[in-house]
């Protein structure tokens, strides 16, 4: 297969036919793949277009159960990140992996301390640290300081630091810039720029796409499991890396609605939480549902944390049906008529062991009570029949332990504890995660039908898909603002690359509804599809 030059060095790293499979699932088929010294290498795809795995047979967390791992054309043993790290691969994740008592020159040789007279060498661990810190262009003073009184920034530039003393010669950064401001971000680059100039083969994996125009050389597209397509990136746009992302017209798209002109139910004005979203202005009318849609780190999910009062805004004003409420605790948002699925259904949504009676009725005891005092399990029995019933939850009974429920009925649970007193306003965080493809179109429907019951809906989603079946009306939140509006029934090129950073006009006007239609979906062999695109 051709690849495209762009006057970066000989393959480092070079992947050959790598497929996985988990049970019934084919992360990846058949994928090709190389990094060139002295390039910096984009892999981009929509979650679950395989890129997580491919990163870990690169970095020897997992084997591949077919293709060949080379790096300098060396055959790598799949499964071991001794070797690969004994080969020169280094990744960098988004949350830095770093010891925060200890001070920065000895997080960098951890584990490969410098040594003399079988003893740890800390004054030459300390001024291999200030060379390796001026060359990439960083305080050397960083050394004597404390990872834990540094900022996440810098912590992130300790993390590339710790992989360049290795003498990594393949860089992994797993969406790096996720959780950076723009000037850390900037400070970043210089580094990358700094680690690229050395020879050193830089894989980047981003959600921010418009970051890609200013630090990558190349561009690799996944989707579904397959390489849709590597080109330099100048070749490309914005808009054109989200529709070959995409790939297809919106799939499941439910049939526009008739959402009720009335008075927002839901209204915000001017919300604000310093460092994780600024001046955040919507309305949810009764019977109507509106998305706020995201990647990694651009503040949908602050943003729901703080209606439902877990990090209260510090600014702006927040209503439902009218008036105005100031939830400081869950609970207030509760008796103000907000209820909320979390995005993290087993830290914040089950008791595993407790019953689905039990995981139904808590919070609301005081309408599940005998004079307020205890528990009427025969009132709890009730209410959770008569939700197995209505949302179909796949079990025998209320007394059933909901940790021996599958996750989509898992999340029916929490979904109709949600339900229990009727709120006006439902905030739905991330409502499919980790559910089978089955019980996600179950879950659909549920919240269609609530809307159509009179809820106002809200759904805080980074499912592209989800969103768009869902959505009446879909806001697009990038940097903790929301930067654009789409109708139902957009096309998903156009949300995305909203989303990513794309200046284009675009947002709100529904057109181009085939937007990315003309690169069909991965083959299982990992040739070219139909429309030519190169795999």
């Amino acid at each position: 297969m051709e690849e495209e030059t762009n006057g970066a060095g000989e393959p480092l790293l070079r992947l050959t036919g790598v497929r996985r499979r988990y049970g019934g699932v084919q992360a990846l088929r058949g994928v090709d793949f190389e990094v060139r010294a002295g390039e910096v290498h984009a892999l981009v795809g929509e979650n679950g277009a395989g890129k997580s795995t491919l990163i870990k047979i690169i970095s020897g967390a997992e084997a591949a159960d077919a293709g060949t791992v080379e790096m300098a054309g060396r055959t790598l043993p799949g499964g071991s990140t001794a070797a690969a790290f004994e080969a020169g691969i280094a990744t960098v994740y988004q949350e830095p992996q770093l010891f925060g008592e200890l001070p920065v020159a000895e997080n960098i040789f951890i584990g490969r301390e410098l040594r003399r007279r079988g003893m740890v060498d800390r004054a030459a661990q300390r001024r291999r640290a200030v060379e390796l810190l001026r060359r990439l262009g960083l305080d050397p003073g960083l050394a004597d300081v404390r990872v834990a009184d540094l900022p996440v920034a810098q912590r992130q530039l300790v993390s590339i630091a710790k992989a360049f003393a290795h003498e990594a010669k393949v860089l992994i950064l797993d969406e790096p810039s996720a959780i950076l401001t723009d000037r850390e971000i900037e400070v970043l680059f210089g580094v990358l720029r700094s680690v690229r100039s050395h020879g050193v083969g830089v894989i980047y994996i981003s959600h921010r796409l418009d970051e890609l125009t200013v630090i990558s050389d190349r561009v690799t597209v996944m989707r579904d499991g397959s390489r849709v397509t590597t080109r330099p990136t100048a070749e490309l746009t914005i808009r054109e890396i989200a529709r070959l992302m995409v790939g297809h017209a919106p799939v499941g798209a439910a049939q526009r609605r008739a959402v009720p002109d009335g008075p927002a139910v839901l209204e915000t004005a001017g919300l604000s939480r310093r460092d994780a979203f600024r001046d955040v202005s919507f309305q949810v009318r009764a019977g109507e549902v509106v998305a706020l849609f995201g990647l990694v780190g651009s503040g949908t999910g602050a943003i729901a944390r703080a209606l439902y009062g877990i990090d209260p805004p510090d600014a702006g004003t927040l209503r439902v049906a009218g008036r105005e409420v100031r939830p400081r605790t869950p609970a207030d948002a509760v008796a103000a008529g907000l209820a909320m699925l979390p995005g993290d259904r087993k830290a914040q949504g089950v008791f595993a062991s407790k019953s689905i009676g039990f995981n139904i009725s808590v919070g609301h005891l005081p309408v599940l009570s005998r004079a307020r005092v205890w528990v009427d399990r025969a009132r709890e029995r009730a209410v959770a029949s008569q939700f197995i019933e209505r949302i179909r939850i796949k079990a025998p009974g209320p007394a059933t332990p909901v940790g021996t429920l599958s996750g989509g009925n898992q999340q029916k649970v929490v979904l109709a504890r949600q339900l229990v007193e009727r709120p006006p306003v439902l905030v739905l965080e991330e409502p499919t995660q980790g559910v089978d493809v089955g019980a996600k179109d179950e879950i659909h429907d549920l919240v269609l039908g609530l809307a159509d019951e009179g809820s106002a809906v809200l759904v805080v989603s980074s499912d592209l898909p989800e969103t768009i079946r869902l959505a009446d009306r879909v806001l697009v939140v990038r940097g903790g603002r929301i930067v654009g509006e789409f109708p139902h029934g957009a096309a998903q090129a156009d949300v995305l690359a909203a989303a990513a950073g794309d200046s284009g006009d675009a947002a709100g006007d529904g057109a181009d509804q085939d937007a990315g239609q003309d690169t069909g979906r991965g083959t299982d062999d990992g040739r070219a599809d139909e429309s030519g695109e190169e795999r």
